[in-house]
C-alpha cells in the first residue's frame, strides 16, 4: 500500500476554496466518529479542537508561518482505515452501511500535499482488543507514503482517536489563496467557526441525534503567546426555516427532447438573527455530501453590499442539494464535472440529462422567494419590461420566463425575444422536415393528407410566435411615435425649447414626424405617415419637401410630363410660373390616380389663411400630370382655425376639423381636371385617431407612455 503524492498532485488540481484542509479534516472527523459509534455503540457525542498557529519567521519577524493541527474523538486509523488513507480512489466508504457517512473519491487528503509542506498524523485506534497507535511524523518533501512509514506503539484507551497536523504552507498555496489577507485574520478562531457554521451546518443538523451533544473548537494561538478561542456546537445549530423541492425535466443531451422524467433539488433556507449569529455574509450554494462547494450567491444578490449585510435583521443561507450534484462533484470540490450549460450541447459524447439552465429554471423562483432584498420590486420590473419592450405577462407566461432578483426589463425582453426565436428557428426546421415527407408521398393516401395537415399547424404555431413578438414591437413603437407627436404639439419636447431671438422649429419637427425631410420612399422606408392613414403607407411613392420635377415612379418614370396640352399649358402657365417652386410638404402618389397632399402650419398658425393652398397644389398636379392624376385628398394640419372664415366647409361630428368635398375645374376653359377632398385637421385629432387605430393593441399589452 503506497500513496504516490507526486503522482497525486499531477492528477488533483488545488482546490479554490481557502478552507478546504479544514472542510477535510472535519469532514473526516465526522465519518471516523460516525463510524466508531456504528462498531462500538455508546453515548459519547463528536468532539473535534481545530488549532492554528501563527509563527513569525524572517530576519524580522514579518513573515509568518503557518501550521493546523485537528483532533478527533473518531475510531482512527485502524487497519481499513489506514488502507483507505494510503489508496487514492478509494471505494472504502461506500461499502460503509452507516447513515450519514461522506461517500468520496479519497482525494481531500490530496489537498493537504498541496497546501504544506509537512503532514503529520498520530491516531489510536483498537484492534483485536488492543489500543494502539500509529504516527506518521512531520517530514518535508514526501514522495510517497508506505505503510512501513507509520509507527505503531501501544496506546491507551481514552486517546481514542487523530491528530492531523498541517506545517509550512507553501509559496504556491500562499500566492493563490492568501495573497491579499493576512493569515492571522484568514485563520482566526472566529473566522474558522463562522466558515464552519456555514460550510457543515446543513451536515450537522442533519446529524444532530447521531453525533450527540457534539462540539468543536477552534483556537489560534499568535506570536507572543495570545490565543483566541471560539467554539461551536449542537445548541448553536439554528432549525431550518424552509424546505423546498424542485424537479428538474431531464432533457435527451443531443436533441433536447425531453425524457419523461426528472431529478430532484432539493432546497434547505436557514433564515439567522444576525444579533445571534456573527456571520460575515449570506451563502446561497450548490452542495455535495451536505456541504457547500459552489458558491452562487451573487447570481440572487448582485452587489457585495447585499451579500454581505443582513436583510431586515436576518442573514440567509441556501444549501441546494442533489443526487446529481453528489455524483458529478469534482475532486477538489469546488465545483462539478460534466453538468453542461445548456442542452442539447452538441457534444455526441455528452450523457447529462440535466444541464444548469434547466436547474437555474427551476429553482430561480423558489429562491427569489427565499432571499430577496427590499427596494426590488418584481411587478416593477414586469411593468417595465411591457411599456418598453412591448413584452407582456401574457408573453411571459406563454415562454415560461421568470422574473427574478436582479432582472432588469432589457434582459427579461432579451430573454423572452431569443425563447420566439428559438421557437421559430425550430418550426422553421419541422416546417422544411415535412415539407421534404410531402414530396415523398403518394398524393392519393392518407398520409399525404395527414402531412399536409401537420404542415398547416406547424405554420399556424409559427405564426403566432413571430406575430407576438413582431406585433409587440409594433405596437410599442408606435405608442412612442404618437406621444412623441402630442408633446411635439403642445411644445413640450426637449429640442423645442428656444432662447429668446432664436427661430422656432415647430413645423419642421412635426413634419419629420410623419416622414423625414427632403426625402422620398425610394430613399427610406423608415416613416410614420400611417398617423394620417394606414393605407397611405402603401401607397407607391411618397416625397417629403422634394421639388416636383424630381417625383418619379419605381421605374425611373417620371410623374409628371412635360410636354401636355398645348391649350392647358397656356392656359395654366401664369400659374405655373408663379407656384414654380411651390411643392406640398409630404406628397404621397398611387398609380391608380389618386394623389394625398398634406401640408403642416406651425402652432398659432391659422390654417383658414391657407386652405386655398390644397387647391392650388391639386390644380396644378393634376395639369402635369398628362391626366393620370385625377382624385386628390388634401389635408391642412395646424392648431389654429377662425370658424368664421370655413364658409363652405362641413364641422366634423367629433373634433374641431372641417371637410368638404370639390371638383377642380381649369378657371380659364372650365375643363374638369379632377375631384378634391380636403380636411383640415387639428394635431390633437391626428393623435387621437392614431391612438384609436393601436388603442386594443396597446390594451392588450398595457402600454401607456404618457405622464401621470
Amino acid at each position: 500500500m503506497t500513496l504516490d503524492i507526486r503522482g497525486s498532485l499531477k492528477n488533483t488540481k488545488i482546490s479554490s476554496n481557502r478552507y478546504v484542509v479544514l472542510d477535510e479534516m472535519i469532514s473526516n472527523s465526522i465519518d471516523s466518529f460516525l463510524i466508531r459509534q456504528h462498531d462500538d455503540p455508546a453515548k459519547r457525542s463528536l468532539e473535534v479542537k481545530l488549532v492554528a498557529e501563527i509563527r513569525s519567521s524572517g530576519l524580522v519577524g514579518d513573515d509568518p508561518e503557518l501550521s493546523i493541527s485537528c483532533t478527533d474523538n473518531g475510531c482512527g486509523l485502524g487497519d481499513d482505515q489506514i488502507e483507505a488513507f494510503l489508496t487514492k480512489d478509494t471505494s472504502y466508504k461506500d461499502d460503509l452501511s452507516i447513515a450519514g457517512i461522506g461517500k468520496c473519491k479519497g482525494a481531500g487528503r490530496i489537498q493537504f500535499f498541496h497546501h504544506f509542506e509537512r503532514v503529520g498524523i498520530r491516531s489510536t485506534y483498537r484492534s483485536d482488543g488492543k489500543v494502539l497507535m500509529r504516527t506518521l511524523p512531520l517530514v518535508a518533501a514526501r514522495k510517497k507514503i508506505d505503510l512501513a512509514d507509520f509507527a505503531v506503539s501501544d496506546g491507551k484507551a481514552e486517546g481514542i482517536g487523530t491528530t492531523i497536523t498541517l506545517d509550512g504552507l507553501k509559496l504556491a498555496a500562499r500566492e493563490r489563496l492568501y495573497k491579499t489577507d493576512a493569515l492571522g485574520d484568514v485563520f482566526s478562531a472566529a473566522s474558522m467557526r463562522r466558515y464552519m457554521l456555514i460550510a457543515f451546518l446543513q451536515r450537522l443538523v442533519s446529524l444532530k441525534s447521531e453525533l450527540g451533544d457534539f462540539s468543536i473548537s477552534f483556537e489560534t494561538q499568535y506570536p507572543k503567546g495570545r490565543v483566541e478561542t471560539a467554539s461551536l456546537s449542537a445548541a448553536d445549530l439554528p432549525p431550518v426555516t424552509e424546505v423546498r423541492a424542485a424537479d428538474i425535466e431531464e432533457r435527451d443531451p443531443r436533441s433536447g427532447s425531453p425524457l419523461g422524467k426528472t431529478t430532484r433539488f432539493t432546497l434547505s433556507h436557514y433564515k439567522l438573527d444576525a444579533s445571534v449569529f456573527d456571520l460575515p455574509r449570506n451563502a446561497i450554494s450548490f452542495c455535495a455530501k451536505s456541504s457547500p462547494v459552489q458558491d452562487i450567491t451573487r447570481r440572487y444578490l448582485r452587489t457585495i453590499t447585499e451579500q454581505n449585510r443582513a436583510m431586515d435583521g436576518f442573514h440567509h443561507i441556501v444549501l441546494i442539494e442533489s443526487e446529481l450534484l453528489d455524483r458529478r462533484v469534482n475532486e477538489q470540490r469546488d465545483g462539478f464535472d460534466g453538468i453542461p450549460e445548456e442542452i442539447p450541447v452538441g457534444d455526441f459524447f455528452a450523457d447529462e440529462t440535466v444541464s444548469y439552465a434547466g436547474i437555474f429554471e427551476q429553482i430561480d423562483p423558489i429562491i427569489d422567494e427565499m432571499v430577496s432584498p427590499s427596494g426590488w420590486s418584481r411587478d416593477q420590473v414586469v411593468a417595465d419590461v411591457t411599456e418598453k419592450f412591448g413584452v407582456n405577462a401574457g408573453m411571459l407566461a406563454e415562454t415560461e420566463t421568470r422574473v427574478v432578483y436582479g432582472d432588469t426589463p432589457k434582459s427579461v425582453a432579451e430573454r423572452v425575444l431569443r425563447k420566439y426565436q428559438d421557437r421559430i428557428i425550430a418550426d422553421t426546421a419541422e416546417i422544411f422536415d415535412l415539407r421534404e415527407e410531402i414530396e415523398k408521398a403518394e398524393p392519393h393516401t392518407e398520409d399525404f393528407r395527414q402531412k399536409v395537415h401537420e404542415l398547416s399547424w406547424k405554420y399556424t404555431a409559427s405564426l403566432k410566435a413571430i406575430d407576438m413578438a413582431n406585433l409587440s414591437q409594433l405596437v410599442v413603437r408606435r405608442s412612442a411615435i404618437v406621444e412623441i407627436l402630442a408633446l411635439a404639439c403642445d411644445r413640450q419636447l426637449g429640442v423645442q425649447t428656444v432662447k429668446a431671438g432664436e427661430r422656432r422649429q415647430d413645423e419642421r419637427i412635426i413634419h419629420s414626424i410623419f416622414f423625414p425631410m427632403k426625402r422620398d420612399s425610394k430613399e427610406t422606408s423608415d416613416h410614420d405617415i400611417w398617423l394620417l392613414s394606414e393605407e397611405y403607407q402603401f401607397y407607391d411613392y411618397i416625397a417629403s419637401d422634394k421639388p416636383l420635377a424630381q417625383i418619379e415612379w419605381a421605374d425611373g418614370e417620371k410623374l409628371f410630363d412635360a410636354s401636355i396640352d398645348v391649350e392647358l399649358a397656356e392656359t395654366l402657365r401664369r400659374r405655373a410660373d408663379e407656384n414654380g417652386a411651390m411643392r406640398p410638404d409630404i406628397a404621397i402618389f398611387g398609380e391608380e390616380g389618386s394623389a394625398i397632399i398634406i401640408e403642416f402650419k406651425a402652432p398659432g398658425v391659422s390654417m383658414d389663411n391657407h386652405i386655398g393652398d390644397l387647391s392650388e397644389y391639386a390644380h396644378l398636379l393634376a395639369a402635369k400630370s398628362n391626366g393620370r392624376l385625377k382624385k386628390f385628398y388634401g389635408y391642412l394640419i395646424g392648431d389654429t382655425i377662425a370658424p368664421l372664415r370655413m364658409a363652405g366647409w362641413t364641422r366634423f361630428a367629433a373634433g374641431k376639423g372641417y371637410f368638404r368635398s370639390t371638383p377642380l375645374e381649369d378657371p380659364e376653359s372650365g375643363r374638369n381636371l379632377g375631384e378634391l377632398y380636403a380636411e383640415t385637421l387639428f394635431f390633437e385629432d391626428i393623435v387621437q385617431r392614431a391612438s384609436q387605430r393601436i388603442g386594443v393593441y396597446r390594451e392588450k399589452l398595457q402600454i401607456d407612455f404618457s405622464k401621470k
